[in-house]
């Protein structure tokens, strides 16, 4: 007779599909943060699981900077065709355009901060009551923060001393008007864990998780890729290097490492010998030591 066995994975699957149902379940107009990058995609995988055969009951939000990498808004469109899902895409262009946000100026510009605003009128124009993210206890120190349910203010900011207790999986999602929650299925996963999934389900991913031969240039200790958004110093020199990226972000910010990993097996096994943080080739990061958290208290992801 055999003996049912619950890997590891088969445990945090479970977890997060739950929280998933709870977030159905508790709140009215809930969406899914999707960026393109592994965790989101990850986060809309189980979401698929969770309310099989049905189709996902919720639409995917994108903020959608301009700067992204091409591969990414493709594979975005590429997915939201396969799964019939609704996607609302709040734009940080036109965020500028019409006065909401500044864009910033010089070599280091970036529009990352300028998502909190354009993230923060998608939220109160489609009245969406709890975005669904793909953050990850593991990624920075103010992720490790973050509760399942993460309250935000009426103005969408998060104070990470006023947060509901979590005990025995009991999960608070009560709310007065204007206030929303964050909700984070994966927080307990480690990127270890989210590359084992994705490899024992065959998930689909970018290409540009896989090593491949790139322009870049060398910036803030990591390779930035050549794009049109890219203002180059003097002294800075185009390199062809074969890279691959840990995060997905805008193409501005987001730095390679030098890579042979181009499956999913050598993925693992990359990451596996790792000692640096995923996100340590973000230079959104670099800004300050409290840079995640400050902009998490605005709104951030």
């Amino acid at each position: 007779m055999s003996k049912y066995y619950l890997s590891y994975l088969d445990e945090l699957e479970s977890e997060a599909i739950y929280i998933l149902r709870e977030v159905w379940a508790q709140f009215q107009n809930p969406v899914i943060l999707f960026s393109g990058g592994k965790d989101s995609i990850l986060v809309t995988h189980l979401a698929r699981k969770a309310f099989f055969p049905s189709k996902i009951p919720f639409p995917l939000l994108h903020v959608d900077t301009g700067h992204n990498f091409p591969e990414t808004i493709q594979f975005r469109d590429d997915m939201i065709k396969e799964l019939a899902v609704q996607l609302i895409v709040g734009s940080v262009q036109e965020s500028i355009d019409t006065g909401r946000v500044a864009e910033e100026k010089g070599k280091s510009a970036t529009r990352n901060a300028l998502q909190i605003t354009t993230l923060l009128d998608a939220i109160e124009k489609n009245k969406i009551d709890c975005a669904i993210g793909g953050g990850r206890r593991d990624e920075e120190k103010a992720r490790a923060k973050e509760r399942f349910f993460s309250h935000r203010d009426d103005f969408g900011q998060w104070d990470p001393k006023n947060q509901r207790p979590e005990l025995w999986n009991l999960l608070n999602g009560k709310h007065f008007e204007g206030e929303h929650f964050r909700a984070f299925p994966i927080s307990n996963w480690t990127e270890m864990d989210v590359w084992n999934y994705i490899k024992r389900e065959d998930i689909k991913i970018p290409s540009l998780y896989l090593a491949h031969q790139r322009e870049v240039v060398w910036r803030n200790d990591s390779w930035i890729p050549v794009s049109e958004y890219l203002k180059l110093d003097d002294n800075e020199k185009v390199e062809s290097k074969k890279i691959r990226f840990r995060t997905l972000g805008d193409i501005t910010i987001t730095g390679g490492i030098e890579s042979e990993a181009d499956t999913l097996e050598k993925i693992v096994a990359e990451v596996a010998a790792m000692k640096q943080t995923e996100r340590g080739n973000r230079s959104d990061d670099k800004r300050s030591e409290t840079a995640m958290e400050d902009r998490k208290r605005q709104g951030y992801f």
